[in-house]
């Protein structure tokens, strides 16, 4: 391996200016270029024989082939298309740019000395996001191009016309790492949320959310950019932590199951960036390609200034290049042949890691690694070509460009490759030497032929949108997935998550070097019994370890392996297959409380009691005694009810109380809960009374009993909390994440923290909020335990802790001259955004309509708005909204410099800085931060719009110029 740093790769404009940041980095497919965005706003593209080639590099040629300048903000992401032909961008200014080559548009570039060699013009510019974009990934075949950003937004543009298809916006932070799966059923996203989204191409719906690995991760990463394995049975996810958060890791997430047993241990810093190398590799080289015998190889770049090298089949790392950067590394991209990655750091200098050929032995070609993934069985959508639409003819293919072979279509696969296809499906014998009948897999990429190229029109034409399939057409097939094996356990010789390795990957002693490969040898594989001889001492990749051989060849995938031998087939494949697997033996279905009874039909609902009114006394319904102040109304009792999980797709909570028996001599039927799972029964349970009132977030499900009782369970079923017992029966049960919200027939407000199973503050009275004039209309809680409880006054209120009061984060009345409300809008403005944060949404629920009333005073609309503005900085804060606060404070910002209200302004000015001389542990009083905002980063945003005013100039440039010098000191 050769490692590089050539020194004129960078976006200095002159030789004695530093060195601007490199955010992104990205290869060109057919190797040729190399694409970077920094920090000073331009995208350069180099020519990669200079950096590879010694003898080159001295010679008089081509290094920068072309600089793009026409974002107006740093450049976050740069990413060629799968055929080359297009080069994608976000960037700081909110705007996706897609550049194609123009043969005609070499030289000089208008402001500089700079020549360009290539000439690459803005094809099409995509608005859609409102703050920066952080990554971008092109799907396979270049379908679809994918686009996330600080607005907590996943924006799917169409690959062929270029223009928005679905915003996916269920992510609850920025989102700054995306990536297809190399099948193209699935797209996974990471955000600061910590979570990792995975979602279904075939309708855009979550198919899963995974959150484990990055409970304990830091939020202050300025990317979290994540791949999928080439075989597409893995997907790595930078940013995680283990033991609490005290060991950095990158997660890898499991296929299908989409759990995180496995990590990648060593880095002594946040890890930024994962990318794996597009090619499987064979674990023995002679061998064929099948499950049993492929592995991958994943780079990880860190805020430690090192880049780690893994393969998947040794639990150490391949490489580890310490401090080859003098800051954190943010971009990773492998070269097409995969024998070359190029790093991008914050320093601005880019880093090259060169292989031969022999290093990394048992390469698979791409066509061969297409043919593997086809036994996933998933049929994508029909491609528009092959339905009459036209590509136009874009510059990058006209005659006489030497890369117009390269774009689409891409070539069918050859006869030989297709026959070896065939022969990879074939079912083999139906008997064995037994004369037992075998139930072989048959999969279902091989009933469909290979696609054929489309031509593409000489002329150009418009598109008209991505067309529907047409009746008869194929259309999408079930993917081919088996239940997996269950995860290993630390009695099987793999340690559970979230215990720490032993310090036998980064800065231990070597192992004896294999000479295959000039490397730590794998002592793991060649002596499992005694290189680790108990679960104290483990590789520091659990999982990365010998690949049990699976008899039947291809019924495994990916290359991580749990040491547990093949995966389980479906019952329904095993049913004359009395030797199964595990040397003969069935292996038993795992169980699941409930799992394998069958369901009885819903029948229609009926009403067993009604609502109880408040007035009225029940005693044993657990309604208020009557000296109580407040008396709020008891839910209908139902003989069904259910409760869907927003937080988790198929998830369904349900609750059924079937009717006393009339015959005292018969039992009646208990009462049941059940949570179902994509219709599977996870658990079911028998309360003792009657179910009123059920919710099921991503962490526990709760039900609430006539009586007053509380029941809060796992999603498996284990009691999280012991039973509570309350005044009386709930009104109103809420959840999120992990708070859980309730409130009585009394009027009392509860909201307890299940996973600290603590009680966020004492009950509180809700006396003071409800009068015969306004009940309670909804009551919701957030994340971070805040209840949001809105009367049909129009007032929302929420308990502030430190104040030990209600405070009002909305009034309905700020319609009546809010220039800012953003509640129910006039009839003849723009509808507003779907995606709307919390703040927003609340408002929109409220009764109140925006009015064009007249002043009564001179003041009286500008003294409002601020007053709303003012409200919804304290909302947003409440709610932990840090996007709505930024926006709220910007739109306050320029109305104190519109009204030129000095005072208040000088007033905001202060309270952002802080003290003039604050370092951390001076003075506790001010806090620098506001909803992990720094809140001198805000004041740089703010103080520009002071400047500008025409009575507030000078104030802005003065606290200006003081911000500059305080961040220099």
């Amino acid at each position: 391996m050769r490692f590089s740093k050539p020194s004129w790769v960078t976006h200095q404009e002159a030789p004695d200016q530093k060195r601007v940041t490199l955010y992104s980095c990205h290869v060109h497919p057919d190797g040729s270029r190399l694409a970077t965005g920094g920090l000073d706003a331009k995208i350069r593209i180099w020519s990669t024989l200079p950096i590879l080639n010694d003898e080159a590099e001295k010679a008089d040629v081509p290094k920068k082939l072309c600089t793009l300048s026409m974002h107006s903000g740093p450049v976050l992401c740069v990413r060629w298309s799968s055929s080359g032909k297009w080069l994608a961008s976000g960037s700081d200014d909110a705007i996706v740019m897609i550049w194609d080559l123009d043969p005609a548009g070499a030289g000089r570039v208008w402001g500089n000395d700079d020549a360009n060699v290539e000439g690459w013009k803005a094809l099409k510019r995509l608005p859609g996001h409102d703050s920066d974009v952080t990554d971008l990934a092109w799907s396979p075949k270049d379908r679809f191009l994918a686009s996330v950003g600080l607005d907590n937004k996943v924006i799917i543009w169409c690959g062929y016309t270029l223009e928005p298809l679905r915003k996916l916006d269920l992510h609850h932070g920025f989102v700054k790492g995306v990536c297809w799966d190399p099948v193209g059923e699935f797209l996974a996203t990471q955000s600061d949320d910590k979570s990792v989204k995975v979602w279904r191409t075939t309708d855009w719906g979550l198919e899963a959310t995974i959150t484990k690995p990055f409970e304990d991760s830091p939020g202050s990463t300025f990317f979290r950019r994540l791949s999928w394995s080439p075989d597409g049975a893995h997907i790595t996810a930078s940013n995680a932590m283990n033991n609490n958060g005290y060991v950095f890791v990158a997660a890898v997430i499991a296929r299908n199951e989409w759990t995180s047993d496995i990590c990648l241990v060593g880095h002594e810093n946040t890890v930024e960036v994962a990318s794996y190398n597009p090619h499987i590799f064979l674990r023995d080289p002679k061998g064929d390609v099948q499950s049993a015998n492929i592995c991958s190889v994943v780079a990880l770049g860190a805020d430690d200034l090192s880049v780690s090298i893994w393969q998947t089949k040794s639990p150490r790392p391949l490489i580890v290049a310490r401090d080859c950067f003098e800051s954190q590394i943010f971009d990773l991209s492998w070269s097409k042949d995969g024998l070359t990655l190029y790093g991008c750091s914050a320093d601005g200098s880019l880093g090259v890691f060169d292989f031969d050929p022999a290093e990394l032995d048992g390469i698979v070609s791409l066509d061969e690694k297409e043919l593997y993934l086809k036994r996933f069985g998933f049929q994508p959508p029909p491609d528009p070509f092959a339905m009459g639409v036209q590509r136009p003819q874009t510059s990058y293919q006209q005659p006489g460009n030497p890369y117009a072979a390269q774009g689409y279509p891409p070539a069918p696969p050859s006869a030989a490759a297709q026959a070896a296809a065939a022969a990879a499906m074939d079912p083999g014998p139906a008997f064995d030497k037994k004369g037992r009948k075998r139930i072989r897999p048959v999969f279902v990429g091989a009933l469909n032929s290979a696609p054929a190229a489309f031509p593409v029109s000489a002329a150009p034409a418009p598109f008209g949108g991505v067309v529907p399939p047409v009746p008869g057409a194929p259309q999408p097939v079930p993917p081919y997935g088996q239940p997996q094996a269950p995860p290993p356990t630390a009695q099987q010789g793999y340690p559970a998550y979230g215990q720490q390795a032993p310090a036998v990957g980064f800065g231990s002693r070597p192992p004896p070097a294999d000479p295959r490969f000039g490397h730590p040898a794998n002592e793991f594989e060649r002596h499992p019994s005694s290189a680790y001889p108990s679960t104290s001492q483990q590789p520091p990749y659990a999982g990365y370890g010998e690949h049990p051989y699976d008899g039947d060849g291809d019924r495994m995938m990916g290359g991580y392996t749990n040491g547990m031998g093949p995966p389980k087939r479906k019952l329904s494949e095993m049913e004359d297959d009395s030797s199964a697997l595990n040397g003969g033996f069935r292996a038993p279905k795992a169980r699941t409380l409930g799992g394998d009874r069958p369901r009885d039909p819903i029948g229609p609902i009926r009403e067993l009691r009604p609502a109880m009114q408040g007035f009225g006394f029940g005693g044993d319904v657990g309604l208020p005694a009557p000296s109580m102040k407040i008396k709020l109304d008891v839910p209908p009792l139902l003989s069904y009810l259910s409760v869907k999980s927003e937080e988790r797709e198929g998830d369904v909570f349900e609750a059924k109380n079937p009717e006393p028996s009339q015959d005292p001599a018969k039992r009646s039927e208990p009462f049941e809960v059940a949570l179902l799972r994509n219709k599977e029964t996870m658990f079911l349970d028998y309360p003792a009374a009657p179910v009123l009132s059920l919710v099921v977030t991503s962490t526990f499900c709760a039900a609430g009993l006539e009586g007053g009782s509380l029941s809060v369970y796992t999603p498996n079923g284990r009691r999280l909390l012991p039973t509570i017992a309350l005044d009386s029966s709930c009104t109103f049960l809420a959840g999120s994440k992990n708070s859980l919200m309730a409130i009585t027939a009394s009027g009392k407000l509860h909201v307890w923290n299940v996973k600290t199973q603590k009680a966020s503050f004492a009950p509180v009275s809700l006396d003071t909020l409800i009068t015969p004039n306004a009940t309670i209309t909804s009551a919701v809680v957030q994340p971070n335990g805040c209840p949001i409880i809105t009367l049909s006054s129009g007032i929302v209120y929420s308990y502030d802790v430190d104040l030990a009061c209600f405070t009002k984060l909305s009034e309905a009345r700020w319609a009546q001259g809010s220039d800012a409300w953003e509640g129910r809008q006039r009839e003849r403005t723009t509808k507003p955004p779907i995606n709307r944060g919390p703040v927003a949404t609340m408002e929109s629920e409220m009764p109140g309509e925006m009015q064009d009333s007249a002043s009564p005073t001179p003041y009286w609309r500008a003294a409002f708005t601020l007053g709303h503005l003012e409200a919804k900085l304290h909302a947003a804060e409440v709610l932990d909204s840090p996007q709505e606060y930024r926006t709220a404070l910007l739109v306050y910002a320029r109305r104190l410099a519109d009204e030129g209200y000095r005072a208040k302004a000088e007033e905001l000015i202060k309270e952002l800085f802080g003290p003039m001389y604050w370092k951390p542990g001076k003075e506790e009083a001010w806090c620098p931060t506001v909803l992990g905002m720094q809140k001198r980063d805000l004041l740089r945003d703010v103080l520009p719009t002071f400047a500008k005013s025409k009575t507030l100039a000078k104030l802005g440039q003065d606290w200006q110029d003081t911000l500059k010098r305080a961040l220099c000191e």
